[in-house]
C-alpha cells in the first residue's frame, strides 16, 4: 500500500531524508539538480577563477554548478531538497534559500495549525455548506483538509490549485494589508475546475487565520515557481 513513510538516502550532495513513494512526496520538494562536470573555471561571470590542483571546484547543491570555494561557501539548509545538515550554496542560490526556508520554518506551522472560515457570500460553488468551517495542511504537505462538525468535507490537493487570489482585505493599525477573504481554484477531478471562495471568521480565531491565508499564498507561489522551472528545464 502507498505509504508517504521517509528513509533517509546518501547522495553524492549529502544525506537527505527522502519519502519512500515519490508519487506522495510532499509537493513542497525539489529534485536533486545533476552536477555540472565538464568545468575548468569558476561558473560566476564575475570570477571566472580557473581550477588546478590547489583551487578545486565546489558544486552548488541547489543549481548543480561549478564555483570556487568563494563564490559557494555559504552553508544553508536546504529544506526543499530534503538535506538534514546544511549545504554548499552558491551566491544566488543562498539568497533563495535564505527567502523559502521562512516559509518552512515559520508558514508551515501556521498552515498546519489551521485556520477557521466561511463561505463567502459571492461563493455559489456546491463546494461547501454553510456555516463554519477549519481549513488545515495535512502531516504529508499534500493536500488542505477543510473539516466541519467533525466530518470532512473537502480535499484539496496543493499541487492541483490553479490560483489563490484575496476576495477581501483590511488594513492593521501599522498598516499592514490583512486579507479576510481568499479565492482558490482548484483542479478538482478531470475537466472540472473550481472556485471556492472563503471569509476569515470572526471571533478569538481571526488574527490567525488571517496569517493562515498568507501562508497559503506563499506555499502556492512556491508551488507555482516549481511548475515554471519545471517547464523551462
Amino acid at each position: 500500500m502507498a505509504t508517504s513513510e521517509k528513509i533517509l538516502v546518501k547522495s553524492k550532495s549529502g544525506l537527505r531524508m527522502l519519502c519512500v513513494d515519490e508519487k506522495l512526496a510532499s509537493p513542497f520538494t525539489l529534485e536533486e539538480p545533476p552536477w555540472s562536470e565538464e568545468c575548468s573555471f569558476c561558473e560566476n561571470v564575475d570570477c571566472k577563477l580557473k581550477f588546478d590542483i590547489l583551487k578545486r571546484k565546489h558544486h552548488c547543491r541547489r543549481c548543480g554548478k561549478c564555483f570556487c570555494n568563494t563564490c559557494c561557501n555559504n552553508m544553508i539548509t536546504l529544506h526543499r531538497m530534503g538535506f538534514i545538515d546544511p549545504v554548499r550554496h552558491c551566491r544566488s542560490c543562498f539568497n533563495i534559500t535564505k527567502k523559502e526556508n521562512e516559509f518552512f520554518e515559520k508558514h508551515i506551522k501556521t498552515l498546519t495549525f489551521g485556520g477557521h472560515f466561511r463561505r463567502h457570500p459571492d461563493d455559489s460553488s456546491d463546494v461547501l455548506p454553510g456555516g463554519s468551517f477549519t481549513c488545515t495542511l495535512s502531516s504529508d504537505q499534500r493536500y488542505i483538509h477543510l473539516e466541519s462538525d467533525g466530518e470532512t468535507i473537502e480535499k484539496i490537493f496543493i499541487d492541483k490549485i490553479e490560483s489563490v487570489q484575496l476576495a477581501a482585505a483590511t488594513v492593521d493599525q501599522l498598516g499592514n494589508r490583512m486579507a479576510t477573504g481568499i479565492a482558490i481554484r482548484y483542479t478538482k477531478s478531470v475537466d472540472n475546475s473550481v472556485m471556492l471562495k472563503m471569509d476569515v471568521d470572526d471571533g478569538i480565531h481571526r488574527m490567525p487565520s488571517m496569517f493562515w491565508v498568507a501562508a497559503l499564498q506563499k506555499a502556492f507561489m512556491l508551488v507555482h515557481e516549481s511548475r515554471k522551472i519545471s517547464t523551462t528545464t
